[in-house]
């Protein structure tokens, strides 16, 4: 295992979890792979200079996932998880906006990279690795 950081403070991330409405009324959701252990998850990144954490959520859902839609003015819950970097481990704290999805794009920057996938809430909890994400997905009401 490698080393903890060596930075106390605790970094800021912020995801979108992209969501459709089922024509039964239900909602899914959407996960993507990550890029190197291929581990389920929400789209999710690094806050942006000059731009509001959801519209920086909903870029990176463009980036990550190849959907388009509204992310919520507030985030509907935070996870934290520990990070690897290069040399170290960091803790970061991640606000997740929710996104109705109204586009599904064909091709995304990262579409080589990851897969996608749409499901149940109550899946998506059960497959992601983050307690707190789990959390999230489960209690999600559109």
């Amino acid at each position: 295992m490698g080393k903890v950081a060596a930075k106390e403070k605790v970094q800021h991330q912020v995801a979108a979890l992209p969501f459709r409405r089922t024509a039964d009324g239900d909602v899914s959701v959407l996960l993507v792979s990550s890029r190197e252990t291929h581990r389920p998850l929400i789209p999710k990144g690094w806050r942006m200079k000059g731009k509001s954490d959801r519209k920086a959520a909903a870029i990176e859902a463009m980036e990550e996932a190849g959907v388009i839609g509204t992310p919520s003015k507030a985030p509907i819950g935070r996870y934290r998880y520990w990070k690897r970097l290069e040399d170290c481990f960091t803790l970061v704290d991640v606000d997740v906006y929710s996104l109705e999805v109204s586009e599904n794009l064909a091709d995304w920057p990262e579409r080589s990279e990851r897969q996608r996938q749409w499901m149940s809430r109550e899946d998506a909890a059960v497959l992601v690795d983050e307690p707190g994400l789990a959390h999230i997905l489960q209690s999600f009401r559109a």
